[in-house]
């Protein structure tokens, strides 16, 4: 009888556990779920099978989306979709009636399907749109080889909704299969595992074991090749620029020993790249496993490499650890970006990370200009409600984020704050993030109060604040000296330049105030080529104090060239901003109509809303 009691006692008690350990699930879940920019309810997916036909003639993809999901006791299922025709709707292989919402401009519309405390599948059979916002078709014109056409999706922050009736909210972490069909002529690759010849009947199968968020999933379909780079890593690219995107990106393996060295394994088994057409709308794209990257970063000497490093830290936050909601981008892109200066740092030394830190510092004083010491979009925890993700996705995610890092490393030390950020990756791994548990998880393990630095006011308030660490780049007062000396004798010396990187450049026309005259320029481009450079970084800084002093008559052609030509919205931006502001509205807008077609919808979005008045 005591013996039966002691027995009972243990069930009670692990009743009792195993019903807290359940609801402190469901809560965290249910705290992952409040995202105002997915219609997502408690029952999820767990599991997603794509089986894809890529139609290049009519611009659609066909097939079925198969999950594999949790009820969590909920009677429905609710899917994002934006654009996807919606055929048939399955649950545990018997048809059923589905119902699509009222439509959303930003969010599209919830995908509503019935199922049970004992469902256990879900399966949605569709065809996209040819304007689904994710996925950008281009000719073979539009190609680097001119020869076949080719696809790229691009689903961040909220766009994989327009190609994947999905779940698409980072809180939500899925494995996922695919099986895509493509023409035999092409290749087709995922973020996920990647064969390296071209299959010949056209058929090529993924997994992803991994789990995701939604916005994580990519495909690309081109006339591609591959070339090793190290025993896991090597370059997807189109043949006519492999060797050259190889030869770039020849450190990658160095930067995946160097991070791992900083903050733990590497977890995702292979690190290859994926270089797209010049469309792409952003640097790189860190799709687990594959990194879509822009040829813009193939300069021929290896001086804009900070962006691979850039999309490998991903690895680790972003991808390992993720931003539970947009609201929350920073804790992506800020961990991120002090994690690249730090791989930047152990591989080619401080001076070299001072001046991307102090370029840097001045990106963020510029767009903290442009929106207002006291705009809400300066703080690093947003609020999006109503508005596209998008919008959140300013330099202040990154920079603003980096140097409160930054700043807790120099007040805490670096080898504990190391220790500190190890233990952060290795506890909340392939797990999401907010801004509130971060706080909480910070307080708790650094002594913060202690430390100079106030990290509400970081993440909650405005603007920069007053002990924002200040990068100090020897390497760009030497620049600073050498450039009034220049300036004020009107003698640009290029044996005093002959040894600067593509940063230092950088640096020097960042200091071209608005009163230099049209003539000024015009000896700087004669004495230094910068109209016809080869680095897209010196040749877009050099565009816009070319366009705002009125300089851009001369070299116009070049201009409209580089615009569309490239479609990387970091580039195009101020470019179109710089015709607008200096009352060439309508020269934007005429040059903006050829290039549009190139353009990804992600850069179209911003530069439409730019150029309407």
């Amino acid at each position: 009888m005591k013996k039966n009691k002691v027995l009972f006692l243990l069930f009670l008690i692990w009743g009792l556990l195993f019903s807290c350990k359940n609801e402190i699930q469901k809560s965290e879940m249910s705290n992952n779920l409040r995202d105002i920019h997915s219609f997502a309810e408690e029952a999820i997916i767990t599991h997603l099978s794509l089986d894809l036909d890529v139609d290049f003639e009519h611009q659609t993809l066909s097939g079925t989306a198969a999950y594999i999901i949790n009820p969590n006791s909920a009677e429905r299922i609710v899917l994002d979709v934006n654009g996807p025709d919606i055929a048939t709707v399955k649950v545990d292989g018997i048809e059923v009636k589905f119902v699509l919402g009222n439509s959303d401009n930003i969010l599209g519309q919830p995908l509503y399907i019935p199922i049970n405390k004992d469902s256990k599948t879900i399966s949605v059979t569709y065809t996209t749109k040819p304007n689904a916002a994710a996925l950008l078709w281009l000719s073979p014109r539009q190609t680097q080889g001119k020869n076949q056409p080719f696809l790229f999706s691009q689903g961040e922050a909220i766009l994989t909704r327009s190609w994947i009736p999905i779940q698409d909210s980072p809180g939500i972490r899925f494995t996922y299969e695919a099986t895509v069909k493509v023409p035999s002529k092409l290749m087709a690759v995922m973020s996920a595992t990647n064969v390296q010849i071209k299959s010949t009947d056209g058929v090529y199968h993924f997994k992803m074991p991994q789990p995701i968020p939604a916005y994580l999933i990519a495909l690309a379909v081109g006339d591609l090749a591959f070339k090793s780079i190290s025993n896991r890593s090597g370059v997807y690219a189109e043949p006519s620029i492999l060797d050259k995107a190889t030869n770039e990106f020849t450190d990658t393996e160095k930067m995946i020993v160097a991070a791992e060295n900083l903050y733990g394994p590497y977890a995702w088994d292979r690190y290859d790249l994926l270089v797209l057409p010049p469309s792409f709308p952003f640097g790189g794209m860190e799709n687990p496993r594959l990194t879509f990257v822009t040829p813009t970063v193939i300069a021929g000497d290896r001086s804009l490499v900070s962006l691979i490093a850039h999309e490998l830290a991903h690895s680790w936050s972003g991808n390992y650890v993720t931003n539970g909601n947009w609201n929350d981008f920073w804790i992506n892109e800020g961990f991120t970006t002090y994690f690249e200066r730090r791989i930047m740092e152990s591989l080619y030394g401080r001076q070299y990370e001072e001046m991307l830190a102090s370029l840097a510092k001045k990106d963020w004083e510029d767009i903290n200009r442009d929106l207002g010491d006291s705009s809400k979009d300066t703080h690093l925890h947003l609020d999006l409600k109503g508005r596209n993700p998008d919008d959140g996705m300013t330099n202040i995610a990154y920079e603003k984020g980096s140097f409160m890092l930054r700043m807790l490393e120099e007040d805490l030390g670096r080898e504990r704050f190391d220790i500190f950020l190890v233990n952060y990756f290795k506890e909340h791994a392939f797990q999401s993030m907010t801004s509130e548990k971060l706080l909480v998880y910070m307080k708790s393990h650094l002594p913060i109060d202690s430390m100079k630095i106030n990290i509400d006011e970081w993440v909650y308030g405005p603007g920069i604040p007053a002990n924002a660490p200040n990068p100090v780049s020897d390497k760009f007062s030497k620049v600073e000296t050498a450039f009034h000396l220049m300036n004020t004798t009107n003698h640009w010396d290029k044996n005093i330049t002959k040894d600067w990187s593509s940063h230092e450049w950088v640096h020097m026309i960042s200091l071209i105030s608005p009163e230099m005259k049209f003539n000024q320029l015009a000896v700087m481009d004669k004495a230094f080529n910068f109209s016809n450079s080869g680095n897209c970084e010196i040749l877009d800084a050099w565009f816009e104090k070319a366009i705002l002093a009125g300089y851009a008559p001369e070299i116009l052609e070049k201009i409209r060239e580089f615009l569309v030509q490239i479609g990387r919205r970091k580039y195009v931006m101020p470019l179109y901003k710089a015709f607008k502001t200096s009352g060439q509205l309508e020269t934007a807008r005429q040059i903006y109509s050829q290039a549009r077609p190139n353009y990804h919808s992600v850069a179209t979005n911003s530069i439409d809303a730019l150029l309407k008045e």
